[in-house]
């Protein structure tokens, strides 16, 4: 015989509990995303869209710590060497970093006015990672740096 509350065998309790935990699961995985990476065809597919074809390393000066503590505040400068005349010039200058969920970071735009390709910032990293930055000239010529920063936690070298 059953009781006033309960049908085919499920309780009133027995189908909350579900619902609640079911919606306990749900919430776990919004709430902790497993966490996503840009892989080298992302970072590609990013300085094709921007130069045409990935550029040979040389012409970028980037100055990044080697091992950084926090992730969540690297600096960054970079410096172009190349000519800011009217005829050539650099034109953008676009940052990346191959270890966060999306690869672009930043993206930077010159003049032949601004009389020097420089520039500096602080970069959000989710991990140990390259950060490359690519330059495009006027003349449709590109430059391309990288360097690699180990984010340990607490500089503990991990």
């Amino acid at each position: 015989m059953q009781g006033p509350h309960e049908t085919d065998g499920f309780s009133r309790r027995t189908v909350l509990f579900s619902i609640g935990g079911g919606a306990a699961v749900m919430t776990g995985m919004t709430l902790f995303p497993a966490l996503a990476i840009a892989d080298e065809g992302a970072v590609n597919d990013a300085i094709k869209s921007m130069v045409g074809e990935v550029p040979a390393e040389g012409g970028v000066s980037l100055d990044l710590p080697e091992i950084a503590e926090n992730g969540n505040t690297v600096p960054l400068s970079f410096e172009i060497d190349a000519p800011m005349g009217d005829d050539v010039h650099v034109t953008d200058v676009m940052i990346l970093a191959d270890g966060n969920p999306s690869p672009d970071v930043a993206v930077f735009h010159f003049t032949p006015m601004s009389g020097k390709a420089a520039g500096s910032t602080r970069l959000r990293l989710a991990g140990t990672q390259n950060v490359i930055a690519v330059a495009q000239l006027s003349d449709g010529s590109a430059m391309m740096g990288k360097k690699q920063v180990k984010v340990t936690i607490g500089g503990c070298g991990g």
